[in-house]
């Protein structure tokens, strides 16, 4: 789409919004509910394009986008009426008589721009969200997911008119068109370098934004953890979509006395999960391209690998692996790994793992396996991280009950549910004043004895 064209579907956006058609709660729940019936008709096209993108099984599909979607839908239609009704507050004696109230008010036009990792589920949510709140959106997905992309496109096409969303799709190019028109809001799934530059683009227009970027989420293991409980969870959420997942624990941070045990249970729960050859398992994803599949493999320290190392450039596949004695300085713990390498680095003390996290950049996760009470609070409420769980990884993006955002380096704001809605409203705050009452005391001449009633209601 070029610039011309672009710049014609956002004059229509605006037009749309500005003639007040999104802001009946009846008109959005129709709308979402219809998107939620032609998912459903979809369902397969969906699971088609996503194995295509990114060798994922039709159960990994459903169960960690397709199915997390129309939860997110589930959960919209039957609060949407709450949410958007006005939120009444007490009024100070000050401005008596008067009423005060929170009127949640939709931006406008948004841009919605997603990753490739999860195509299907990093599109629609917040798409749903911007919905919900009575915005329009343009959607920008990957270029790197077509199948997806293409299926998100006809998807939409089918749902909603291009005044009320529309979907461009391309890459570099289509994104510094779109980035460089004024929207009213933007929100950027994908990584640290493109989020600085759509933080920079969207400063330009003064437009408020939401990143969800990513970073080196830990996985911080004591010597109190349950080890084959814990190795189980960690390789669930590690290799899961073959490592691409932005919340996925990209390293293992354990105390030294459970080192070797550790690793030999993630062994063992590899061989379990994905069978004794990952790389002939069907339901086993792939790297999203070429260019990805060699960055990881550069990675690799091959003296440190104690389980896998293997990969199969033909199909885009590396092997679940595990490297041992990992250090600081080793080139796989440089940079987020985005894909079924584990490294494992150890602390003598819980107090040294503390340390050593609140110098570095706040991942965007931080997961945390012990059966210390006191330990879990230290680690949870003293080291910076967007959430997280204790004993396990990944679930705690999976409610729409909880917002779901980075913190510092891997972004800022958050959506899910009704912290989703929130982001994409705008709260005024309105007095609405009675006419049959005027204190007289705010008004010049001022006179001592207002000055002394004054100090009654503001002390």
């Amino acid at each position: 789409m070029n610039e011309s064209e672009i710049i014609t579907v956002i004059e229509k956006q605006n037009r749309f919004f500005q003639s007040g058609k999104t802001l009946p709660v009846a008109f959005r729940t129709e709308q979402l509910a219809l998107l939620q019936k032609k998912i459903r008709q979809r369902e397969a096209d969906i699971a088609a394009a996503l194995r295509e993108d990114l060798g994922k099984s039709a159960f990994e599909s459903y169960m960690c986008e397709i199915g997390m979607v129309q939860s997110e839908l589930s959960h919209m239609l039957r609060h949407l009426p709450s949410y958007a009704k006005d939120r009444r507050v007490a009024t100070p004696l000050a401005q008596f008589a008067s009423r005060s109230f929170v009127k949640r008010s939709p931006y406008g036009t948004v841009l919605v721009m997603s990753p490739w990792n999860y195509p299907f589920l990093l599109t629609l949510d917040p798409l749903i969200d911007a919905l919900a709140a009575g915005n329009t959106v343009v959607v920008k997905p990957s270029a790197y997911s077509p199948a997806t992309s293409r299926v998100v496109k006809e998807l939409l096409e089918e749902c909603f008119p291009p005044e009320y969303v529309a979907v461009v799709t391309g890459g570099r190019a289509e994104n510094q068109r779109l980035l460089s028109q004024k929207f009213d809001y933007i929100f950027f799934t994908g990584s640290q370098s493109v989020g600085k530059e759509v933080m920079r683009r969207a400063a330009e227009h003064l437009t408020p934004i939401t990143l969800e970027l990513g970073g080196k989420s830990p996985c911080v293991v004591d010597r109190t953890a349950k080890l084959r409980l814990a190795a189980r969870r960690i390789v669930f959420g590690k290799f899961l979509n073959c490592g691409q997942t932005c919340v996925a624990p990209d390293y293992i941070y354990c105390d030294e006395s459970i080192a070797d045990e550790l690793i030999a249970e993630i062994r063992r729960e590899i061989a379990r999960q994905f069978g004794e050859q990952p790389l002939d398992n069907p339901d086993y994803g792939k790297i999203i391209n070429e260019k990805h599949f060699f960055r990881l493999l550069g990675l690799i320290a091959p003296k440190k690998v104690v389980c896998g190392g293997e990969s199969r450039p033909d199909t885009l596949r590396i092997a679940p692996t595990v490297m041992k004695n990992a250090t600081w300085d080793d080139a796989v713990m440089q940079e987020e790994i985005f894909g079924p390498l584990l490294p494992v680095v150890t602390f003598r003390s819980i107090d040294e793992a503390v340390a050593k996290l609140q110098q570095g950049p706040r991942p965007l996760a931080l997961y945390l396996f012990t059966q210390d009470k006191k330990t879990a609070s230290l680690v949870t409420s003293r080291v910076g991280f967007g959430g997280g769980c204790i004993n396990d990884t990944i679930i705690h993006l999976a409610t729409s009950n909880m917002g779901f955002g980075g913190l510092g380096e891997s972004g800022m704001g958050a959506y899910h549910g009704k912290v989703g809605f929130d982001t994409f409203s705008h709260k005024k705050s309105i007095v609405d004043k009675k006419t049959w009452l005027d204190l007289p005391m705010r008004y010049q001449p001022y006179q001592k004895l207002y000055e002394r009633l004054l100090r009654l209601f503001l002390r």
